[in-house]
């Protein structure tokens, strides 16, 4: 088995460990407080918001899990897949980066833990799939 292969795999399981970080995120932040000041529409928008980044998620884990192989062999569409897949979560770092400031609300050393945890799966992520789409 090829080293891109088993990071490939590696990083579509990783998928689902997201999703259940992502679980988390409502009781840390403390959602149901920090969203009852907004509009019902607003609030619903949100929740909504949040299920679709779930389910591609879910989905981006699923395919690769799937369809490793041809990621690693370099087949076209999974290929196109790859770099989907890259620039979503290269994309979502930036954003991290360049737009969120959630530093008054990293209050425990959980939050910094989590934040550092899921920064380095984002980074790992992109880095597997930047390469599989390039390679």
């Amino acid at each position: 088995m090829n080293t891109q292969l088993i990071l490939l795999q590696i990083a579509g399981a990783g998928h689902f460990g997201i999703v259940i970080a992502s679980a988390l995120v409502p009781f840390a932040l403390d959602w149901k407080r920090q969203l009852a000041p907004l509009h019902p529409f607003m609030r619903t928008l949100f929740w909504v918001y949040g299920v679709f980044i779930v389910l591609a998620t879910l989905a981006f884990g699923s395919l690769t899990l799937l369809h490793a192989q041809a990621m690693a062999d370099g087949e076209p569409v999974a290929r196109s897949l790859a770099a989907v897949i890259a620039f979503y979560w290269g994309a979502r770092l930036l954003v991290q980066w360049l737009v969120f400031d959630a530093r008054e609300l990293k209050t425990t050393i959980w939050h910094h833990l989590g934040d550092a945890v899921l920064t380095a799966a984002f980074l790992f992520i992109t880095a597997v799939y930047a390469w599989a789409a390039i390679d």
